[in-house]
């Protein structure tokens, strides 16, 4: 069975395609499109389609669109209530719910060759269970998701056994544990829908005074569901617009509504726990991107191991949608083979690129060995190897790479993005070192979803990418799975004594991550990078010409 999954009603708009119950690829539209999130969640883009993303996809292999069995649709509007029985009063969702019935009739338009009546609706948080549950190793797990809205509801309790999903609770709108955060990451002068993981990094600069005043308004209600009542931010803290500079107020209140999502999500947790006793715990939906609540939950929880899609915001429905499908229509589904679903391209390729560009660069006799050096000695890399990630991680595919034992590199950094000061960078490290320096988030961690403590004794030697809580958000790096990105480790460590780089995602603020070696150039020759490793190549930066007096 061939099944391209399409997610597209709010925001990442994404496809996917899986066959024979293989994932194949998967890709974002903003990596194409170069626009950033896609398109911005409003009811007037609901029709926008994933066009670049979905034909890419079917490129990839080699499949016309009359050949797909199915299209997936990770929303049902049939399902979906209106502004008032929702109690959002958001009368856009008119327009959304017809943008999505007519979706058939677009994706033909955009697919010349599908077949109308191939395509079939799946419940936005069927889409979101499946890309954990059927994505992941085990077939047989407890799935929770959250995110701020689907159809009906924000919320999605259940177990997979053999791949088939069993729900045993949902929320109801208009409580929703996502729009919570997203309200307050536009009381803080944020994007909403784009910037609620600045929310999460402020929190660490404050503490929880104000859980008190929020644990009424913010709970669960210990039948597998929670309530979030409206919340008057100002109360606590000024709203910022803008640019604002925020205040410790702002930071507590972050800190505050952070602890009482981490609280509640371990009350729905445990109550799932008790009605599966599954082992592994699996999550999807925007907030499992909430790497901070993701530890309290493997930490506190009772689940022995917890898998958070690495893809977990909207754009990974298209892959859940794809695969609920899939099963569906009758094939065994595998896990996904890891986040490089993206663009690729052969040697020859990038070499041509390079060639028509008319830039300098060279081959030399080890890529990762030179990188290496080149960090060694204090300079930033962009690193662009292998097909790119699905997911807003860079993961050793599309990265910026910097020396961690500087604390200037941080300030640094994040210059060198466009980005707050107050935003952290991560770690990439060795999977067999990584004990030795970070304690209590789960390791493995190849998807740089948790946060784990950095040890006492390495915090003055990796300052870089130690938060100001003691924290880091790694990535292990295990040989089999990266043996270019474990090697350029083994030689930085050889010459500094750290198993461990700078790994950040390489673009800069407000652009998408970058995915062809267009854009690669085009970073690079806009950022203060000192070397790109483009596949065996590198550009290094041109000295600068002194100015005449």
């Amino acid at each position: 069975m061939k099944v391209l999954g399409i997610n597209a009603i709010y925001h990442d708009p994404a496809a996917a395609l899986v066959v024979d119950g293989r994932v194949v690829a998967a890709a974002e539209e903003e990596r194409f499109s170069r626009r950033k999130h896609g398109k911005r969640p409003l009811p007037w883009s609901a029709w926008e389609l994933p066009e670049l993303s979905a034909a890419w996809c079917l490129a990839e292999a080699g499949i016309s669109p009359d050949e797909l069995d199915a299209v997936a649709y990770s929303f049902d509007p049939a399902l979906m209530s209106t502004p008032e029985q929702s109690g959002l009063f958001d009368d856009g969702d008119v327009m959304r719910k017809m943008y999505a019935e007519k979706a058939p009739s677009f994706l033909a338009h955009a697919l010349p060759g599908l077949a109308e009546e191939k395509v079939r609706y799946v419940q936005h948080h069927v889409a979101h269970a499946a890309s954990a549950g059927l994505a992941a190793p085990e077939s047989s797990n407890s799935v929770l998701v959250l995110d701020g809205r689907g159809e009906a509801h924000s919320h999605l309790a259940g177990r997979y056994v053999d791949g088939q999903l069993e729900v045993l609770a949902g929320q109801a709108l208009p409580h929703s544990l996502g729009l919570l955060y997203e309200d307050l990451t536009d009381h803080l002068g944020f994007l909403r829908s784009s910037d609620e993981f600045k929310v999460m990094a402020m929190a660490s600069f404050g503490k929880p005074r104000f859980v008190g005043e929020l644990a009424q308004a913010v709970r669960a209600t210990g039948d597998g569901g929670f309530r979030t009542e409206k919340v008057d931010f100002a109360e606590f803290a000024p709203r910022l617009r803008a640019g604002d500079e925020w205040t410790q107020d702002h930071a507590d209140l972050a800190a505050s509504v952070q602890q009482r999502l981490e609280d509640v999500l371990l009350d729905l947790v445990r109550w799932l726990h008790a009605r599966t006793g599954d082992q592994v715990l699996t999550l999807a939906g925007g907030t499992a991107l909430n790497c901070v609540a993701n530890t309290r939950i493997a930490a506190e929880g009772p689940f022995d191991e917890v898998w958070v899609q690495p893809a977990a915001g909207d754009a990974g429905t298209a892959l859940g949608g794809a695969l609920h499908v899939a099963r569906a229509l009758g094939d065994v589904t595998q896990p996904m083979p890891g986040a490089d679903l993206g663009r690729g391209w052969s040697d020859e390729e990038i070499e041509a690129v390079l060639v028509t560009a008319s830039v300098d660069y060279e081959r030399p006799r080890d890529v990762a060995d030179t990188v290496a050096e080149t960090l060694a000695s204090n300079g930033i890399v962009a690193w662009f190897q292998g097909r790119s990630e699905f997911g807003p991680r860079a993961l050793g595919h599309r990265s910026l790479l910097a020396h961690p034992g500087y604390e200037a590199n941080l300030e640094r950094m994040n210059d060198v993005k466009g980005r707050e000061q107050f935003r952290p960078v991560a770690p990439m490290v060795l999977l067999e070192r990584a004990p030795q320096i970070f304690s209590r988030g789960p390791i493995p961690s190849p998807y740089m979803l948790f946060v784990h403590d950095v040890a006492p004794e390495w915090r003055d030697r990796i300052p870089t990418v130690t938060h100001v809580d003691g924290t880091a958000r790694i990535q292990t790096v295990d040989r089999a799975d990266e043996p270019l990105v474990a090697r350029m480790l083994e030689c930085f460590e050889r010459r500094t004594g750290l198993p461990i780089v700078v790994n950040t995602s390489l673009n800069t603020a407000g652009r998408p991550m970058v995915d062809d070696p267009r854009d690669a150039l085009e970073c690079f020759g806009s950022a203060p990078v000192d070397l790109l490793a483009i596949g065996p190549f590198v550009v290094r930066r041109p000295k600068a010409t002194p100015r005449p007096a």
